[in-house]
């Protein structure tokens, strides 16, 4: 039976890199960006999670409610998409509810993917 393990090895992340051919995947899986207004208030904040090369995840696009409709939404986006860890990902897939649908399709996110679908393990319980 296979060994469970949750911390790597400089063996096991030469092991790592033969199979990803990178181990970018362990060395850099998040990106927060955070964007403050005049008085260093936190306003703005999205969360990445990535592999570097195949797949990230947008998990949080959010911006505070006073300050909406000042496209800081946006700038997240386009921060994220230039962001060095980010720049070269394959592909960048993020969660959005309905009524959010058309701005992100507006940034490049169609809700047609073509051939993948979206499979979700529910607990019983949740």
């Amino acid at each position: 039976m296979a060994q469970v393990i949750y911390d790597f090895s400089s063996q096991h992340l030469e092991q790592l890199h033969q199979l990803y051919q990178t181990v970018t995947c362990v060395n850099v899986s998040q990106v927060c960006i955070g964007l403050l207004d005049d008085n260093e208030r936190l306003v703005g904040f999205t969360r990445v999670i990535t592999d570097g090369i195949f797949k990230a995840v947008i998990f949080d696009v959010v911006v505070s409610e006073s300050q909406r409709g000042k496209k800081l939404g946006l700038r997240l986006m386009d921060l994220v998409k230039s962001h060095s860890v980010l720049k070269d990902v394959q592909h960048v897939e993020l969660y959005c509810l309905p009524e959010m649908e058309s701005f992100y399709s507006t940034l490049g996110f169609p809700t047609e993917l073509g051939g993948v679908n979206l499979m979700r393990f529910k607990r019983p319980n949740a």
